[in-house]
């Protein structure tokens, strides 16, 4: 392809990552609309061999949870660790792979920071807040979302206005001295849809410095509590221009400020504060056989961090322009055609050392999907040019195929991840030499996976499936010369994901999940904080037509950790495996008013999800909310 003919059809076009929204979702248990599996409205069974999870509006609820990362904790194939409580730095690791292998959507809008050492997904603060669904897809995706999509795409979607009008209201509270308060609207006015969202969230937290263990805390000191606090504000706004043309925009805005602790050392004068902002505007025409969608997409990301006397600053800023179409070729093939110009940049300033750099990514790729009686095909091939990396391609398949009541799937791709802008050209924040490497080049990975999903009867389902992936030339931090280095050879990620439906009554629901993971890097050893066994278990029931009753447990096996201890104060470099047991209620006392609450931690279990920091004991929060 001619550069510079590309780059002439990207500056003449306004386009977009092409993710469509349904106004209604079928329930838990059939087959869910998804969109982030093939960017284009599919169901579940017909998007290929694609391992996807979709987590509802209605699940979303029924756990009580107030953050994202809370919510895909149970999802098969995702572990989270945190630095403390809600708002530290929150790392998601998907069938093993690092946190900068997974991109992270919002509407199709990518928020992975630029700014960031890993331009990882920004996932601390982000709140449930007007969510109609999340969707996660395990796998390489570099051939549809590009460089930062090697391990697999998190994809939330927020809720849309419909043709019944509603206003609410919410008032939480509990423990750690917690509150949230919340309101919103949504409806539709002749041609005009719309759903806003606001909520402020505040509580006194506890100490990220784990006050629990004893090899860090021997003469048990009373530490002082990390406050933080979250305002949020969201809207999902669409006009119908004519019969054939749509205009959607989509807003979301976070101002959170966070009360931190260094590793092992308490401090009352440590803070964070980070304001984001991002959104999409986008045209849609339906000129059959035709669907186009014209968007900008933006992402902006301030954080400033300050220690005693001495603010470091951080600003990260995405925005994205292309266009995507979908050709209806036949009634059984599909066509995607996609275009993409993309602009990262960063404008650090840490201990009075100034980083101001950014770089562009211009993309196209195509998608054929096949839908031939009971088999289905999915292909992509996707063509980047990185003006520091120069070319790439990148390539999958994901076939599928029904037998009665079994259904077989198999996806394969490559996928690769540029340098971020931090790990090219940063210095130390704290004045200590650079950490930046400007040698270093792109990671390269091919990822593989193949299951089965089995039907017993109508009410009851299993499944597993095997994947593996394999890195090379991963890119890491040497904390020995304080420096991003390139990892020579392969760092190989395998595992199986298991997992189990039952619904034996019309209130009940029941759903286990397994996952075994298996990370090693060239030299033979284990990747940190991923543990290799994890197990879960969630059961819902409907007492009466007013009062739902959920629960979830969640088992976790050891998992390495450079430096951590055991009970006895001996350096193991692994963290003990724990069992977390949640409950939660909802009751309906009125057709305007519900009254809900949740217990986290029941048996108050001590566990350390990254080593020395500190998780929450038993807790409990109750709410009311109101709906008119």
């Amino acid at each position: 392809m001619n550069k510079k003919v590309f780059f002439a059809v990207m500056v003449g076009l306004l386009c977009s990552r092409g993710v469509f929204a349904e106004d209604t979702l079928p329930s838990y248990t059939t087959d869910e609309v998804v969109v982030s599996a093939t960017k284009t409205l599919n169901s579940i069974s017909d998007a290929g061999g694609s391992s996807v999870t979709v987590i509802t509006a209605e699940d979303i609820a029924n756990s009580g949870k107030e953050t994202v990362a809370e919510v895909i904790k149970g999802v098969p194939g995702i572990d989270i660790a945190s630095n403390g409580g809600i708002g530290s730095t929150t790392s998601i690791f998907m069938r093993g792979a690092d946190s900068k292998n997974v991109l992270l959507l919002i509407d199709g809008v990518p928020t992975n920071d630029p700014s960031d050492g890993n331009r990882a997904a920004s996932i601390a603060n982000l709140t449930v807040d007007n969510i109609e669904r999340i969707e996660v897809v395990r796998g390489p995706l570099s051939s549809l979302y590009g460089a930062s999509a090697s391990a697999g795409v998190i994809n939330i979607i927020t809720k849309r206005g419909g043709v019944e009008s509603s206003v609410y209201g919410g008032v939480e509270g509990g423990s750690f001295g917690t509150n949230k308060f919340y309101g919103g609207a949504t409806g539709m006015k002749g041609l005009f849809d719309y759903a806003v969202n606001v909520s402020r969230y505040r509580t006194d937290g506890f100490s990220a410095v784990d006050e629990r263990n004893r090899c860090i805390n021997p003469g048990n000191a009373e530490y002082e509590d990390d406050s933080y606090e979250n305002t949020t504000w969201s809207g999902n706004f669409g006009l119908k221009l004519s019969s054939v043309a749509s205009l959607r925009t989509v807003l979301r805005y976070t101002d959170a400020a966070l009360d931190y602790d260094a590793f092992n050392a308490d401090s009352s004068v440590n803070s964070s504060d980070t304001k984001s902002f991002n959104g999409r505007i986008a045209l849609t025409l339906d000129t059959k056989p035709l669907f186009s969608t014209f968007s900008y997409d933006f992402n902006s990301i301030d954080r400033d961090n300050t220690s005693g006397t001495t603010v470091s600053r951080y600003h990260g800023y995405l925005y994205d322009l292309g266009w995507q179409g979908d050709i209806a070729a036949t009634a059984n093939n599909t066509v995607t055609v996609g275009l993409n110009y993309q602009n990262e940049s960063l404008d650090n300033n840490a201990s009075g050392t100034a980083m101001d750099k950014s770089v562009d990514t211009k993309s196209a790729f195509l998608q054929d999907q096949w839908h031939i009686g009971e088999f289905d095909l999915v292909g992509a091939v996707r063509f980047e040019d990185h003006e520091a990396f120069g070319d790439k391609t990148t390539w999958r398949m994901a076939p599928s195929y029904v037998l009665g009541d079994t259904k077989l799937k198999f996806s394969y791709g490559t996928g690769y991840t540029a340098p971020s802008l931090y790990q090219l050209y940063s210095t130390d924040d704290w004045g200590g030499g650079p950490v930046g490497n400007d040698q270093l080049k792109p990671e390269t990975s091919r990822g593989w996976d193949v299951g089965f999903e089995q039907k017993i009867v109508d009410n009851l389902k299993f499944g597993a499936t095997y994947f593996r992936t394999d890195y090379d030339d991963r890119i890491d931090y040497d904390s020995a010369t304080s420096r991003y280095v390139q990892v020579s050879g392969k760092t190989k990620t395998s595992g199986v994901e298991s997992f189990v439906e039952w619904n034996p009554l019309k209130q009940l629901f029941l759903a286990g999940n397994y996952t075994y993971t298996y990370t090693r890097n060239p030299l033979g050893e284990e990747l940190a904080r991923r543990p290799k066994n994890k197990a879960g278990l969630t059961a819902s029931w409907e007492a009466t037509d007013k009062v739902k009753l959920n629960t979830s447990m969640q088992w976790v096996g050891s998992r390495i950790d450079s430096g951590a201890k055991d009970e006895n104060c001996i350096t193991t470099n692994k963290l003990e495996s724990y069992f977390l047991a949640n409950l939660s209620a909802s009751f309906q006392v009125h057709e305007n008013v519900e009254l809900y609450g949740r217990v986290d931690n029941l048996f108050d279990e001590y566990y350390e999800e990254v080593w020395s920091y500190a998780t929450p004991g038993r807790s409990a929060y109750a709410g009311m909310k109101l709906t008119f």
